[in-house]
């Protein structure tokens, strides 16, 4: 693959990441909540979920992925449910004013959990079926994508998103600090809670 269409396809994967959607949705409204506990986890599933999607549209698996039209609509269930626990979780969770000396231990959310869940998320996700099945056939050649070029897309993919969504995790961590008091933490558990059900219901009904 040239370094040209390596740029391009670079500069397009990162904007079409950094694109307001429900996986960045979920990422700041759960940051805003919990700061950065758990974001390795909760990134690592919209990495995988992002380059199974770039394994089926490189292989020439997009048909499949067509056909198979009932397991992605179970996924995509599945990831808005999901969605809406973290909502439920967020909406309840206890008003305990954020601290200064540190993060402390995340109860209730293991991180192979968080993976599962972002996991879902990402094979749900429109905005990430369009870009790989449609968008992406029109910016590479994928016919002629050698072994080399699969394995340099893979790096810029492992790359790019976690940095694209690590930026947006500490924006929302630090963001998070101004709010010292019960009622301030409050008010943000549920505001993020109800962006968390926005993401669901866009999932689901797209």
């Amino acid at each position: 693959m040239s370094l040209y269409g390596l740029l391009v396809f670079s500069a397009i994967y990162m904007l079409a990441v950094a694109t307001p959607g429900p996986g960045v949705a979920a990422v700041i409204a759960r940051s805003l909540a919990k700061g950065t506990r758990g974001a390795p986890a909760f990134i690592a599933g919209f990495l995988v979920g992002d380059l199974i999607w770039f394994a089926f549209a490189a292989t020439g698996l997009a048909a499949l992925a067509q056909s198979a039209h009932a397991v992605f609509v179970v996924v995509k269930y599945a990831g808005a449910a999901y969605l809406l626990y973290l909502a439920y979780k967020l909406w309840t969770a206890p008003a305990a004013p954020v601290s200064d000396e540190g993060p402390d231990i995340e109860v209730g959310q293991k991180p192979f959990q968080l993976f599962l869940g972002s996991l879902a998320l990402t094979l749900a996700n429109p905005k990430t079926m369009i870009f790989f099945l449609a968008l992406l056939p029109t910016v590479v050649q994928l016919e002629k994508l050698t072994l080399l070029g699969f394995a340099e897309m893979v790096v810029a993919i492992s790359i790019l998103l976690p940095l694209t969504l690590g930026a947006y995790v500490v924006l929302a961590a630090r963001a998070r600090r101004v709010f010292k008091s019960a009622t301030a933490v409050r008010r943000i558990n549920r505001g993020t809670g109800a962006a968390m059900a926005c993401a669901a219901v866009a999932v689901a009904t797209r």
